[in-house]
């Protein structure tokens, strides 16, 4: 009896064995099955489990890596970290699990604590570049999340708080020409179908919003009926015109994920027709993210079929208007496409620049915006550029969109802050504001002078005019990427309140330029002029006793008047020469006429300006600056040589102020337009005013 106990006893704890054997082995294959299926929400809990019933170091290494990579797979970085840094410990042998380390860390800006991982790796795997490329991609996320005053850090990025829910919303698409109606894809509560069995979130739908008269979107309404389904749809791309729209939809079967496959389908009515499935697609290779280019022949997506660079890569395939038919796909090559994931295409409007998403190439997180253009061959040759922050982020960013040519438009990310998993956010690059102010004065006292006109001319063209007003003031607003020169010309209406006659415009000028200008700026010039009266003086012009031929260095002051006369144009002006007292009243008055003459003579011969703008008068002795009666109680015979030379003087005054060259072509002479005050100086304000 005793032994028939003993014997029963052993049966019970062989088959309560046998029975918890089975049961870790059937967690085990279950979880694994899970996640081969990547069915991840699944698979963790299994593997949770099944990490329990196991006893073996190896297994449980295994265990762990697996659901560090689950967790991976739906984005939850902070589990991913939890259980990559276990199955490390337990010793997994797989270096790999290193590298996932590293890269989940870097997702979440832990910068120094990726590069620790990142070397790490170097070290197990020397011959891998990823290693390598994990430190370089650290620091250059830092470096750019850092910067300030670059192109990049002057993109306003916002939230669409009013399109995204507390799931996930992610690949806008405009759907009309007027960039008004978006498409998306979300989870949201409502979305048609079960849970999906991959990520334990609802199905994903496509959902439509529209742009109101305020700027403001609707709330997002599922689309049609014919397109929403119990199935995954996502990631749609419509023609420019509006009429046909690609799409991606996964179907699920008896528990399993199916491969994601490529729609078309075309606008019926205020609707959509059926959408049919493109030629190319092959049941045992998933196909996702269409982009269609702006002229509806090239179809850009995302792919793993065979004779790629390893992971999801970048394929395009062009539409035969003779066969009416796509062409097999073609990949991108290795420029795009790398060993990592290349996914999210879109094409920009000058159908050469192709914007998309990778983990790869050198970036700040997981999945990165690049952008690469075509070269003359319409291939992809040269490497692709970072969008940089913060337009990319430690998160997934992609499924970028552009309104047109602007730079201004929609992508998607997960980073922090966001409403949900992933979230829609807009872009636009605000305009550079750049403002050129004034005052202009007069040089004696430093009243504000009025009617002055500052001329605007930048290296673009554009030439613009300014009139001051009482308070001396002017103000342009400058265009970015631009360099100007400011001047100032005057006429016989500029004036202050102590000085009626005029001013005389001079060679300054204010040089500026808004070239590599990443912020706004304000700039400052000011000028200051000389005011006009009867008699206007300038650097003596100097004669030997009873002659009128002028001295070497009078020609350096009539060199001053030159000056004036350019930077004059329009005045007409009269020279008056003046003797001193000694001689006869008639040979002064002869030789003070001769002396004017010569000046005249000088600056029409020799420096070209012409005659019409110039006259002459002797005074002789008839206007003396200092008398007789001062210069005969002067003591030496020096000094009253030089008061009597004080007397020998040429002066000018402006006579006219309307000179125009009648042989100047009418092309020579700058037209500047009047400023608009308020408005800023470009094409479109001229436009305005022909109207």
């Amino acid at each position: 009896m005793k032994n028939l106990k003993k014997l029963a006893l052993t049966t019970i704890a062989i088959m309560a064995f046998v029975f918890s054997v089975s049961a870790q082995k059937n967690y085990l294959k279950d979880a694994d099955v899970a996640y081969e299926n990547h069915q991840y929400f699944n698979a963790i809990e299994l593997y949770k489990q099944a990490y329990t019933k196991v006893k073996k170091a190896d297994a449980k290494s295994r265990i762990l890596f697996r659901t560090g990579d689950a967790y991976h797979q739906i984005n939850d970085l902070k589990g991913a970290e939890t259980y990559y840094s276990k199955a490390i410990k337990a010793k997994y042998p797989d270096p790999i699990a290193i590298l996932n380390l590293a890269d989940v860390l870097k997702a979440q800006q832990k910068y120094p604590e990726a590069i620790v991982e990142y070397n790490n790796y170097k070290k197990e795997m020397p011959s891998d570049v990823r290693g390598e490329n994990g430190v370089k991609s650290c620091e250059l996320a830092q470096q750019w999340k850092d910067a300030k005053n670059t192109p990049e850090t002057r993109l306003k990025v916002e939230n669409m708080a009013l399109l995204n829910s507390k799931e996930s919303d992610f690949s806008p698409a405009y759907s009309d020409k007027k960039y008004t109606t978006l498409i998306f894809t979300s989870t949201r509560q409502g979305a048609t179908g079960s849970i999906d069995i991959t990520n334990g979130q609802n199905h994903s739908d496509l959902y439509e919003a529209k742009l109101d008269k305020n700027g403001k979107w609707s709330t997002p309404a599922p689309l049609a009926t014919t397109i929403v389904s119990k199935m995954n749809e996502a990631s749609v791309s419509v023609s420019k015109k509006g009429d046909v729209m690609f799409m991606t939809r996964c179907p699920e079967a008896k528990g399993k994920t199916l491969k994601c496959q490529l729609y078309v389908c075309k606008k019926q009515g205020p609707s959509w027709a059926e959408p049919e499935p493109l030629p190319f697609n092959i049941d045992s290779v998933a196909f996702a993210h269409p982009a269609i280019n702006v002229t509806g022949d090239v179809l850009y997506f995302t792919s793993k079929l065979a004779g790629g660079y390893g992971g999801k890569d970048i394929w395009m395939s062009t539409y035969s208007k003779k066969d009416k038919a796509w062409g097999q796909p073609v990949n991108l090559g290795p420029s795009i496409n790398t060993s990592g994931d290349e996914m999210y295409p879109y094409m920009a409007d000058d159908d050469k620049t192709l914007y998309f998403s990778s983990n790869y190439h050198l970036g700040m997180g997981g999945l990165d915006i690049f952008k690469a253009e075509k070269s003359t061959d319409g291939k992809f040759t040269k490497a692709p550029e970072n969008l940089k922050s913060p337009m990319n982020s430690a998160g997934d960013d992609f499924g970028i969109i552009f309104e047109g040519k602007k730079i201004k438009g929609y992508f998607t990310s997960n980073r922090e802050g966001g409403k949900g998993s992933d979230d829609i956010y807009s872009f636009v690059l605000p305009p550079l504001n750049f403002n050129l102010t004034g005052t202009v004065v007069s040089d004696e006292n430093n009243e504000p002078v009025q009617n002055a006109s500052i001329h605007l001319k930048g290296s673009n063209g554009d030439m613009f005019e300014f009139n001051t007003g009482a308070d001396g003031k002017y103000n342009f607003k400058l265009k970015e990427n631009t360099s100007y020169e400011v001047t100032v010309a005057t006429g016989k209406t500029t004036a202050s309140k102590s000085f009626t006659l005029g001013f005389l415009a001079n060679k300054d000028m204010g040089k500026l330029t808004t070239v590599d200008e990443n912020e706004s700026k304000d700039f400052v010039k000011d000028f200051a002029l000389t005011p006009v009266k009867a008699e206007i003086r300038f650097p003596a012009v100097l004669y030997d006793l009873g002659k009128a031929t002028l001295r070497p260095e009078s020609k350096d002051s009539l060199n001053f008047l030159y000056q004036t006369l350019i930077d004059n144009p329009t005045i007409v002006i009269e020279l008056q020469s003046h003797t001193d007292s000694r001689g006869s009243n008639t040979a002064n008055q002869k030789l003070s006429e001769e002396r004017a003459k010569s000046c005249v003579v000088y600056l029409s011969e020799e420096k070209k300006i012409p005659l019409a703008r110039l006259t002459s008068k002797g005074w002789g002795e008839g206007k003396l600056l200092i008398k007789d009666a001062v210069i005969n109680k002067a003591k030496t015979k020096e000094e009253k040589e030089a008061l009597h030379q004080k007397n020998r003087r040429t002066v000018f005054r402006i006579i006219n102020w309307d000179y125009v060259d009648p042989n100047a072509p009418k092309s020579d002479k700058p037209v500047f337009k009047p400023q608009v005050k308020g408005e800023e100086n470009s094409e479109e304000v001229e436009t305005n005013e022909t109207k």
